[in-house]
């Protein structure tokens, strides 16, 4: 038996670093996406045959595998070890052969991507989907979606235990858009626990460009500590805040939502969360960002979509873009330029997105333009100073496509 699965990168259009803080995020899959086939192995091994690289990464399915070869390999490795940890009938292995239209650390979750492709290849192999264990979160349609980012992040999920895991610590954000996105339409959710609030139409007449950046918005090393800096600081908020009520698990959504005036008892708790590496000062900052984002950006860029309101949309999105850069402190120049230069060529608006750090920009344009607006916004970006020149750039024009499929032949 082969299985066979189409796994899509995603664009956060409006919600940053707003997941692991109980949300809410507008997002949408690419179509640009990984494509596999997998069969089952007698061996308890994972090997994933990346046809892009032409690498082939193996681990052990055992709660102590650790990577090999290619630096990508944590994943895998990450994979099986969860798997193998919380269900005691995995063993059958699995080999994948792997082929990809996401450009790598470009900011659409190509390793996500990846860590649902090698999740759903050993759930297969090992018909996981009936195993008992499963049991308890199989009526959940963002179950799987929500495991699987629990892996990379190494959080504790449903009935399974947290361990080390990979990358970022988020909320699950990039795994619910490719896993459940639908054709066509932008999805607002909220997370821990995933909920999808509502979607809306995306308009016939709009695209999205996706600008990589040329520097590289990787999950792990120096980019993946700049982003969990900023994720816990917002921790180490939310934990004074729950010392205070009694409170263990609150999120930053349930703390501002706790009570009119929650927002300005935040603020205060600022000096006691704030450490030698964050200020009580952009703690401040970074809570009102977040309050804004949701309650504003977020809400408001869903009902203009819905509406075909390219104007608000280009709005919201500068306003994003400069909470961003004051405030989250998570761009480069390189990302800066793109967003502050696509009106200059065609586009209604753009900002970055994703954990920052490197990575893409999107820009809203309309359809008769959108090509050559691509093409201008990019020869201006490669000629600038630090702009890319030699390095991997590119402008893909794209709408909303499916989330991941999963099928036998």
């Amino acid at each position: 038996m082969t299985w066979r699965y189409r796994v899509p990168g995603r664009v956060e259009l409006a919600g940053k670093h707003t997941d692991y803080a109980g949300g809410p995020s507008l997002t949408c899959a690419t179509p640009f996406h990984m494509h596999a086939k997998a069969a089952r192995l007698q061996e308890p091994l994972v090997r994933v045959h990346d046809q892009r690289s032409k690498r082939t990464m193996q681990v052990p399915l055992t709660v102590d595998a650790t990577p090999s070869g290619p630096r990508s390999a944590v994943y895998p490795a990450a994979v099986a070890r969860r798997i193998a940890r919380d269900f005691r009938g995995a063993r059958a292995g699995v080999e994948v052969t792997l082929g990809s239209t996401i450009p790598t650390s470009s900011g659409m979750s190509s390793s996500s991507a990846l860590v649902i492709t090698v999740a759903m290849a050993v759930f297969d192999a090992n018909a996981l989907w009936e195993a008992p264990e499963w049991a308890p979160v199989a009526a959940d349609p963002l179950a799987f979606a929500q495991y699987c980012a629990a892996i990379e992040s190494g959080a504790a999920w449903g009935p399974f235990a947290g361990d080390a895991g990979v990358g970022t610590r988020g909320g699950a954000q990039d795994h619910i858009a490719i896993v459940a996105s639908e054709t066509g339409t932008v999805g607002a959710y909220t997370y821990l626990p995933g909920r999808v609030m509502q979607r809306a139409r995306w308009p016939d007449a709009w695209r999205i460009i996706v600008a990589t950046s040329g520097v590289k918005a990787t999950k792990t090393g120096n980019a993946m500590h700049a982003y969990n800096r900023v994720a816990d600081s917002v921790r180490a908020m939310v934990g004074v805040w729950n010392a205070d009520t009694g409170r263990s698990d609150a999120t930053l959504a349930e703390a501002l939502h706790s009570s009119p005036a929650a927002f300005e008892q935040l603020l205060t708790l600022a000096p006691r969360a704030a450490s030698e590496n964050v200020s009580a000062d952009y703690l401040r900052a970074r809570v009102a960002q977040y309050r804004e984002e949701t309650t504003v950006i977020v809400p408001q860029m869903l009902e203009a979509i819905g509406r075909a309101d390219a104007k608000t949309v280009g709005d919201l999105m500068r306003r994003s873009q400069e909470l961003a850069e004051s405030t989250l402190q998570n761009q480069v120049p390189q990302t800066s330029w793109l967003a502050a230069h696509a009106r200059e060529h065609g586009a209604v608006g753009a900002t970055a997105f994703g954990a920052g750090f490197g990575g893409a920009v999107w820009a809203l344009v309309m359809a008769d333009d959108a090509e050559r607006a691509a093409e201008s916004w990019m020869r201006a970006f490669t000629a600038v100073d630090g702009g890319g020149g030699s390095r991997n750039v590119s402008a893909r024009v794209m709408v909303p496509a499916a989330g991941a499929w999963r099928g036998v032949s």
